[in-house]
């Protein structure tokens, strides 16, 4: 059964790129049938254009993230998808009843760890640096009210090397969430139909 899937970005949209890859190659049955960029101007919006999907922009450059918010939450609320995938998508979500379980995000670090509010991107990978880490990773989660939060559906790692540069490590991280991305949607959805 095709998953109905709203996906929220605000940066590249990288990781939106590579699900629409599995969508197309049919290893992830799935349909995008809503795509929200948290402001104008971010780089993901012409590569997912590119890309053949309508893009709907939260706020404009003289509004407030807040306007923004209201409009992704009444948006959300009209489109119902099956799932919310939160792909670097940087705003705090007000959870809904019916969002209950349906939202996940992903994260470039083996949570608990170098989450939270402005732990996002090489902040992460520069904060696994310098703490001197061997290994990261990412983590899957259910999304609740706080930052990098919620239950974990899935948790991957890699090793961090010592001649590793926080790019170094985003690189490899990043190969980590293209495949695992996809298979804690796959999960999440099943855990819907239960």
């Amino acid at each position: 059964m095709t998953t109905n899937i709203a996906v929220l970005f605000s940066g590249g949209g990288r990781t939106i790129l590579n699900l629409l890859e599995c969508i197309e190659q049919k290893t992830l049955d799935a349909h995008i049938t809503l795509a929200i960029a948290s402001r104008p101007g971010i780089a993901g919006i012409q590569r997912l254009i590119n890309r053949g999907l309508d893009i709907a922009v939260a706020r404009s450059s003289d509004e407030s993230p807040e306007e923004g918010d209201q409009r992704v939450q009444a948006w959300l609320n009209d489109a119902r998808p099956d799932l919310i995938c939160l792909c670097g998508y940087l705003r705090l979500l007000s959870i809904e009843p019916w969002m209950e379980g349906r939202i996940i995000n992903i994260h470039p670090s083996l949570l608990p760890n170098y989450g939270g509010k402005g732990m996002f991107g090489m902040r992460v990978h520069e904060a696994v640096v310098k703490q001197g880490d061997t290994e990261t990773g990412c983590t899957v989660h259910y999304v609740d009210e706080e930052y990098d939060h919620g239950p974990t559906i899935l948790q991957r790692t890699c090793p961090v090397l010592p001649s590793d540069t926080p790019e170094i490590i985003a690189d490899r991280v990043f190969s980590l969430e293209c495949e695992m991305y996809p298979d804690a949607i796959k999960i999440a959805a099943e855990q819907l139909r239960v």
